[in-house]
């Protein structure tokens, strides 16, 4: 056999195919490992001539190049009669396909797994042969879908979302209640909180695809299906519950506006130890009830319409805000001409002096100051209080279906949203605590309708609206959070709500208004807004933690397009919710996280096993990989020293199909090692081609591992 060198000259080696082994071995012969003519990779790479490929880098690269075969059968050579190489590209410039057809496919690994990363089960592909083709197509999917921009997709919702009851009907109050300097510092808190999760949250949605379930989605395919599951189920209840808070809270305010419109007598409340002489009226919790029962159906009907005219009525709710928003200003600008009511004294500094420590106090259950009421109010009650103000940053990630650019708009809208709502709560802490006196604060609950120019019909309007579309917004995001729960098919539970793709979740959005009506019966918004908060900031702890883990481990599939992001910085968001959940109350923050703790005990327990490339099987992997580079190439002590035997299953001949190994092989792989203890290695060899009993390989593998587990042998397959 001859074989050319660098310089062309040809160097000889033995003609013999065959040579005998040494002594010893009664002169058997060995084949030695030479290719030969049936080979295929022999016979592709001798069909290109050296001096063809050197020279080809200077030619053009033909555009219509539409497949190259590399699969050859025995025998054969891809030269043509010419000796030259067959053109299988063509020139018809209209096909839209390249088809690559690779040398020996590996039946074992996925090449699709990159497309697992994002939730997809793609099934193994089956193994090709010689002259088999792989069809990857060039251009884009086709979308007939209208995708939707940074400001219409995320941050609209999002600010819809921010903005809500909260700020109309309690900030003040919050103000009157904290002073002007600690009402700075709940903001700030609160903020920094939300805008670090909004930091960890645009990592991990630039990282890859973002499908169906938002927070859920994100969260599970990091931590694992177990804790997306257990969070995502908690933060669908924190959803639902949130409902109910909107629609209470535009039920209050409807019946503040319009006390004609109560069916049962208001209650009327005294104020003790304040100058206001007249006294304050609160609606009847029985009127809360009815009316907010009624809403809640009324906007599942419109539930059940489609998601898609929700959208298109969505701006319409937010003009109303933002125009309420302006005629507030307007109002607080022009108070000192026009005092509206008694306690307003415009924009003073003898006022702004005045609120600006605190004056917590006992209120009563509907927030009004009195010495014999039940709730004392502080700096961590107002925490969970003023929460759900800042709440809502999730409506972005929860549209990421329908956005042109989800790696960009994500990112930018959120933290647009986040900032720009920050923003105005300071402003408004610092024009509240200057316009009125402590009184008017504690005891004017809509004080923005008192101070809004031209007249207060204009804020009432506004609240209705948002509260009502920011509740539409949870009962529609609600839904579609628990389908996508079920849809990945881990709780054999919640396969009442799976739905197929493009379907609206029916049986979803009933239960989800049944949650809300029963939270609706509660009727009290200051109990309601604590178990909201709860679960938000659980969700938020989640994203943190993900985006912690992701970042720390570094492992090749994290590459966010957002950079500006650290590890300390999720770690952080992360120490700050569970600070805020026992800051608000430490039995919430227990029941809350037994709630998760049961959840994740019963998916791991009754769940099916989901392997998503989750953040702990790379930490796994990472600590196996340091405990080895710890112990080095020196020789282990013997007192460290443990047996790692290899053992073969079927060396001998055939054994019954379920029976993988003999028994006694295990029993003696455990003797040698005391108590059981260290590493052992089972073998099964299967005879055949490789193509042909890949997927028996993994059966009998799969049935190797069983029977280990079963025989108490710690041991790989």
């Amino acid at each position: 056999m001859a074989s050319n060198n660098n310089n062309g000259e040809e160097i000889e080696s033995s003609d013999d195919n065959e040579f005998s082994s040494g002594g010893g071995l009664g002169g058997r012969k060995y084949r030695p490992v030479f290719a030969h003519d049936h080979d295929r990779a022999v016979l592709e790479m001798s069909s290109i001539d050296p001096s063809d490929a050197s020279s080809s880098s200077s030619l053009p690269v033909r555009n219509d190049l539409k497949k190259i075969k590399v699969g050859m059968q025995p025998n054969m050579t891809s030269e043509g009669k010419d000796g030259s190489l067959p053109n299988h590209g063509g020139v018809n410039g209209a096909q839209t396909e390249s088809k690559l057809e690779l040398f020996g496919f590996d039946s074992l690994v996925n090449i699709l797994g990159l497309k697992s990363m994002t939730g997809d089960q793609i099934p193994p592909p089956p193994s090709l042969r010689d002259g088999e083709d792989v069809t990857i197509p060039l251009q884009l999917p086709k979308t007939t879908d209208v995708k939707s921009g940074t400001m219409m997709g995320v941050f609209v919702p999002c600010l819809q979302n921010i903005l809500g009851i909260i700020y109309y009907i309690r900030f003040s109050w919050i103000v009157g209640m904290a002073g002007i300097g600690e009402s700075l510092l709940l903001v700030a808190f609160c903020g920094s909180c939300t805008f670090l999760t909004t930091i960890s949250l645009s990592a991990i949605a630039t990282n890859g695809a973002m499908k169906g379930g938002g927070p859920y989605y994100l969260i599970g395919r990091a931590l694992g299906p177990e804790v997306g599951v257990s969070i995502g189920l908690c933060f669908f209840l924190g959803n639902a519950v949130a409902g109910a808070l909107y629609v209470l809270g535009a039920v209050e305010t409807f019946l503040n506006a319009v006390p004609s419109a109560g069916l049962f007598r208001e209650t009327v409340t005294k104020v003790n130890g304040t100058a206001v002489a007249e006294p304050i009226t609160s609606p009847s919790l029985h009127d809360l009830q009815i009316y907010g029962i009624i809403v809640t159906i009324i906007l599942c009907f419109i539930v059940f319409g489609g998601v898609k005219m929700i959208n298109r009525v969505a701006p319409a709710f937010l003009i109303p805000v933002l125009f309420s928003l302006v005629c507030i200003f307007m109002g607080i600008l022009l108070a000192r001409k026009d005092k509206p009511a008694v306690g307003i004294t415009g924009l003073s500094l003898k006022s702004f002096k005045k609120n600006w420590g605190p004056d917590y106090q006992n209120t009563n259950n509907a927030g009004i100051p009195d010495p014999d009421g039940k709730i004392y109010w502080n700096f961590n009650a107002l925490v969970g209080l003023f929460f759900p103000a800042v709440t809502g940053i999730m409506a972005g990630s929860n549209r990421s279906a329908s956005l042109k650019d989800t790696q960009r708009s994500i990112p930018i809208g959120t933290l647009a949203a986040t900032l720009t709502t920050s923003v105005l709560y300071i402003i408004s802490v610092l024009f509240f605590g200057a316009l009125a006196t402590r009184e008017k604060l504690l005891t004017d609950r809509l004080l923005t309708a008192t101070v809004a120019w031209p007249f207060p019909a204009i804020i009432y309007i506004g609240i209705i609206l948002s509260t009502l579309g920011a509740a539409l917004q949870s009962l529609t995001g609600a839904p579609r959070l628990l389908a996508a729960i079920a849809n990945d098919d881990i709780l054999p539970v919640l396969n009442y709500f799976r739905v197929a793709d493009g379907s609206e979740p029916h049986v979803a959005t009933f239960f989800t208004a049944f949650l809300c009506i029963g939270c609706v019966v509660i009727g009290n918004l200051d109990l309601i807004t604590p178990t909201v908060t709860m679960f938000y900031l659980l969700c938020y702890a989640g994203v943190n933690l993900s985006c912690f883990l992701l970042d720390l481990l570094d492992a090749p599939s994290w590459r966010p397009r957002w950079k500006f992001h650290h590890w300390s910085l999720s770690l952080l968001g992360a120490s700050l919710c569970i600070v805020i959940m026992f800051l608000i109350s430490w039995s919430f923050t227990v029941v809350s996280l037994a709630l998760a703790s049961l959840i994740y005990y019963y998916v791991s327990i009754k769940g099916k096993a989901g392997d998503w490339g989750d953040g702990f099987k790379s930490a796994y992997f990472q600590l196996a990989l340091r405990s080895l580079r710890s112990l080095g190439a020196s020789q282990v002590h013997p007192k460290n020293w443990y047996p790692i035997p290899l053992v073969f299953c079927r060396p001998w001949g055939k054994l019954p199909e379920n029976v993988p190994c003999h028994p006694k092989l295990a029993d003696f792989a455990n003797f040698m090692k005391k108590k059981g203890r260290g590493m052992s290695i089972f073998v099964s060899i299967l005879d055949g081609d490789y193509h042909e009993r890949a997927e028996d390989a993994k059966e009998a593998c799969k049935a190797l591992s069983t029977y280990i587990d079963y025989k108490r042998c710690e041991g790989v397959a």
